[in-house]
């Protein structure tokens, strides 16, 4: 018997089509995963602290991004807050 369905039309290439999508869902949700980790442990805060200063202190040094995060570690550390630790 042949690979195809009633309609005549072949089944060999759905299923690697199949595949692929399913892969490409899975490529989507472990991205949008990455991200939203990524956005609660702060991975975006030294980019928008550097558009920050190139839009409103464009004559400012901007820090390197271990510098930034060094201080910013510092500070939290010197002056704490409400937060859970």
């Amino acid at each position: 018997m042949q690979d195809a369905t009633r309609d005549g039309r072949s089944t060999r290439s759905a299923v690697p089509r199949r595949l692929r999508d399913a892969g490409n869902a899975c490529v989507t949700a472990l991205r949008k995963v990455v991200w939203y980790f990524d956005s609660i442990l702060g991975g975006q805060d030294y980019r928008r602290y550097v558009d920050h200063l190139a839009r409103n202190h464009p004559g400012c040094e901007v820090p390197t991004e271990r510098e930034y995060w060094r201080t910013r570690h510092a500070d939290a550390d010197n002056n704490p807050t409400n937060r859970c630790c």
